[in-house]
């Protein structure tokens, strides 16, 4: 049976006028189940957001295969959209829309049945609190209640795979851990989700599995538990640090 979310032997090569070829991912494997949260962890430009922009269809890769439910990212963008929400701290909302509006929106542009739609988009109000801000304009919402818009239009169309890339950045900590917590009860739902961080806590907290990635590859990836036996250390920033300095170490 396939995986949700399949990735397999997957690069990606940039020419940059400066570097010249950059490789920004580098032979990357892996799976992630229904039901499980899968944690990127690494610092800023170690591939996390290169590899998730090809799973999203926004990226081609220069090698390798990628699937969403048995969709190809390639031969199959269209399916995978479908059946697939991204979400980053930088994801952009209409501003001259409204809260209600951006949810109705995203729900019909990513196929969910139009006789469902307006049900959908109050039972998501209901649920995210934004009741009182509902008919709002987005560009007149607080940071965090943009927040919980994001996270509407995100699963608006109800997808089985989810992707957030650094998606507490810039939050305080009361939105933050609230963010944790909504991922944490789509979980349960039976998404297949995909946790890009630098923050060591929010991996340690969430993540069933976790990835270590850094200079494009994948260096570690198994549960705390197994990361832990693996590497003698019980903290995951030291895990992290160990990891990254024996990749970096000249055999």
């Amino acid at each position: 049976m396939i995986p949700p979310i399949r990735v397999q032997q997957l690069s990606k090569t940039f020419q940059d006028e400066g570097r010249g070829e950059v490789h920004a991912v580098r032979d990357v494997s892996f799976e992630c189940a229904a039901g499980e949260i899968f944690g990127l962890l690494g610092a800023n430009g170690a591939g996390k957001t290169t590899t998730l922009r090809i799973l999203s269809t926004i990226l081609k890769p220069t090698s390798g295969s990628a699937s969403v439910m048995g969709h190809d990212v390639q031969a199959a963008p269209g399916e995978v959209r479908c059946r697939l929400g991204f979400s980053s701290a930088t994801t952009a909302l209409y501003p001259r829309l409204t809260a209600r509006e951006t949810i109705d929106f995203f729900a019909r542009i990513n196929g969910f049945p139009a006789d469902k739609v307006k049900a959908r988009v109050e039972h998501l109000i209901e649920r995210f609190g934004i009741g009182d801000y509902a008919n709002a304009r987005v560009e007149k919402l607080s940071q965090g209640m943009k927040q919980k818009v994001a996270l509407a239009r995100t699963v608006a169309h109800d997808p089985p795979v989810l992707i957030f890339d650094e998606p507490t950045v810039g939050l305080d900590v009361l939105n933050a851990v609230e963010m944790q917590k909504v991922i944490a009860e789509f979980r349960a739902e039976g998404k297949a989700i995909i946790f890009s961080t630098h923050i060591m806590s929010e991996a340690e907290k969430l993540c069933d599995r976790i990835a270590i990635m850094h200079g494009g590859r994948i260096h570690a990836c198994d549960t705390l538990a197994g990361l832990r036996a693996a590497t003698g250390e019980h903290y995951l920033e030291n895990i992290f640090i160990k990891s990254v300095t024996a990749a970096s170490t000249p055999q």
